[in-house]
């Protein structure tokens, strides 16, 4: 089915989930679009970010030319130096996950289920993946974002009834954003609800690009990036 508009960028679908942030969160940012996010956090909120390669409280993404090879992110990429950061060993930084300190993580995903389920560390048609902290991420964070495009580069549904891949997490993700799409988890595996579409797409469209069943918000809005 051909698209109804144009699919939103990595850098918008960052945007949006940099709006769910909230001032003071203990927020960590995975591979991929996730690591976009520390460039669009709204005016006024401050952020503590936490890397399990062992940092906390560090800056957005540095300019180019002007990165330490001794402060990167999980996806490898340079970031900006702020008074106050803290540098340790990993096993702090993953016991700070397991103890239930990160508020909030945002992850890239491969499949997520009706349940809220993640796979995102393994992709069986190229037999290669790395967990990294993502389990950890998955099942010590408060809330876990998932933002990442709507379908695979081959047109496949990576919202599904049940994950084929192997499981990151069970029942972890509370919220997706995607090139067309904010979709809730509800909780008690209630499914999942369509509450943002992206501009030129509708309730039906989203539903043909979508594996699993979702319901649609009586509040259903565009979205918005203010």
């Amino acid at each position: 089915m051909k698209d109804p508009a144009p699919r939103l960028g990595r850098e918008v679908i960052a945007m949006r989930v940099a709006r769910e942030f909230r001032d003071g969160e203990v927020v960590n940012l995975g591979i991929g679009i996730p690591t976009l996010c520390s460039d669009f956090v709204p005016p006024g909120v401050q952020l503590m970010y936490h890397s399990e390669s062992g940092l906390l409280n560090c800056g957005p993404l540095a300019d180019e030319g002007e990165g330490d090879v001794d402060l990167i992110n999980a996806g490898g990429q340079f970031l900006s130096p702020i008074p106050g950061m803290a540098y340790f060993d990993s096993a702090e930084a993953f016991a700070m996950i397991r103890g239930g300190h990160i508020d909030v993580t945002a992850l890239g995903a491969l499949q997520v289920s009706a349940s809220g389920d993640l796979a995102n560390w393994f992709l069986p048609a190229r037999g290669v993946g790395n967990v990294g902290g993502a389990m950890d991420l998955a099942a010590g964070a408060k809330r876990v974002i998932v933002a990442m495009e709507h379908n695979g580069r081959d047109g496949t549904p990576k919202i599904v009834p049940e994950c084929s891949y192997p499981l990151t997490g069970k029942g972890c993700v509370s919220l997706i954003v995607t090139d067309i799409a904010v979709i809730e988890v509800l909780p008690g595996g209630a499914g999942l609800q369509l509450i943002e579409h992206a501009p030129g797409w509708d309730a039906a469209s989203i539903k043909s690009q979508t594996e699993a069943v979702l319901t649609v918000s009586p509040d259903l809005a565009e979205i918005t990036l203010v």
